[in-house]
């Protein structure tokens, strides 16, 4: 067990610490304020304030740990060996940085609370990060100042016990439009039909018909394939279904249509499955709580993963609206348009409530990114970028998630390359 000096403990100090050293490192630690046990303590022990005590291992600590609320921050980043990070110490502290605040500052998400202007969705925007700004975004910077914190501790302390993790993959489905031209309804259908024939889409109508009588397969319906190829890879699988209104009204299909249950039961038996909460429900508590009711009575199942539409993420009310639903876990934690780790890390964290100052039970699952955020690359950079991303999470043996839509599993050339990374083990 590592035991921990610090003049305060304070939630923040106690969940940071937590991340870091349990969640991530596997170490057992200790707390204490009282510098005579502190003394008397024989094994590892380090000091986390301003000053160091004696000669013991010695982080010098910043102020943000032991603060309340949200203020504007001045943060200067810098290089730190193979990584970035800010919040710099001085000479007597053992890292150069404190790791720790620095890290809270990240994962607790402080920056998405300070005045910023939204984009046209209402979401933060990516180019608000300090990730994007400083060029990190891409490096789960969080797990490599781990890393590094038990690097210097095992120099100081070589009977230190930590437990290893190893590096694990989770693909997320994303089924945003489940059908291209199933599950429609007839007013839907009829008036699809018609707007090929009125906009000369012949090849669309041929082939809108062919699905509707069922001499073909609807192009969307890629779902045997997902679950033949998670089988093969046995690499954990998630899909999240839509059940509440899409906003394009072409692509909108029948969510209470009884094919469409049966679907989802089906792909429940092999897969797990979670919710996609729609756009409406997002800013609607009533209908958040009836989208995951149906849900569960589809499922016969407590829903407890759920994916936001959009990613859309707008702290803290969203996710108290989930610890409301007692909903365990959310994968929103991704941007839209810009690979990477929008919290920093690659480890699921528990989330941080600002405004109360309490540790939640709601655990947030990191993604390195989702497919979208590849749109307008070829596949060539595509494989660079997230070739690049894979090692830095196999550096800090942490959990690669990548978030897939149904559509990229559609037989088109430029699919061949995500179902290629889907099929990787």
């Amino acid at each position: 067990m590592l035991l921990i000096y610090t003049p305060k403990i304070t939630p923040r100090l106690t969940y940071v610490f937590k991340h870091i050293c349990i969640r991530v490192l596997g170490l057992d630690i200790g707390f204490t304020t009282t510098i005579e046990e502190f003394i008397a303590h024989t094994g590892a022990k380090l000091s986390y304030s301003k000053q160091p005590l004696g000669n013991e291992f010695f982080i010098q600590s910043r102020d943000l740990l032991f603060q309340q609320g949200v203020e504007s921050i001045d943060i200067t980043v810098r290089a730190w060996e193979d990584t970035k990070c800010f919040f710099i110490c001085g000479e007597k502290s053992m890292l150069p940085y404190d790791i720790f605040a620095a890290s809270f500052y990240l994962i607790s998400r402080y920056e998405e609370y300070l005045p910023h202007v939204k984009d046209e969705l209402g979401r933060y925007p990516v180019t608000e990060s300090l990730g994007y700004k400083a060029s990190f975004l891409q490096q789960p910077v969080v797990d490599f100042w781990a890393f590094k914190f038990k690097k210097k501790l095992q120099e100081h302390f070589p009977d230190l016990d930590f437990t290893s993790r190893k590096f694990k993959k989770h693909h997320l489905v994303e089924v945003q439009t489940p059908y291209l031209f199933l599950r429609k309804g007839i007013f839907r259908s009829t008036v699809c039909f018609f707007s090929d024939i009125v906009r000369f889409r012949l090849k669309t109508f041929l082939k809108r018909t062919q699905v509707v009588l069922r001499l073909k397969p609807d192009p969307y319906d890629v779902y045997d394939f997902l679950i033949e190829a998670a089988k093969k890879s046995k690499i954990p699988t998630t899909v999240f279904f839509i059940l509440g209104e899409n906003e394009d009204f072409f692509t909108e299909i029948e969510t209470q249509h009884p094919k469409y249950k049966e679907l989802i039961k089906y792909v429940g038996d092999y897969l797990t499955t979670g919710l996609l909460f729609s756009k409406k429900a997002l800013k609607d508590v009533n209908l958040l709580k009836e989208e995951k009711k149906i849900m569960e009575t589809i499922t016969n199942r407590e829903v407890k993963k759920s994916l936001n539409a959009h990613y859309f993420v707008n702290l803290p009310e969203n996710y108290r609206n989930l610890i409301a639903l007692e909903v365990a876990s959310d994968c929103s934690m991704v941007y839209e348009t810009v690979p990477g780790f929008r919290a920093g890390t690659c480890t699921p964290f528990l989330f941080y409530d600002l405004d109360y100052e309490i540790k939640t039970p709601l655990i947030i699952n990191p993604v390195a990114f989702s497919t979208t955020s590849f749109s307008n690359k070829n596949n060539a950079e595509a494989d660079a970028q997230i070739n690049s991303i894979i090692q830095s999470v196999k550096k800090v043996n942490g959990t690669f998630s990548v978030l897939f839509t149904n559509l990229n599993f559609t037989e088109t050339p430029k699919n061949k390359f995500w179902k290629k990374l889907f099929l990787t083990q």
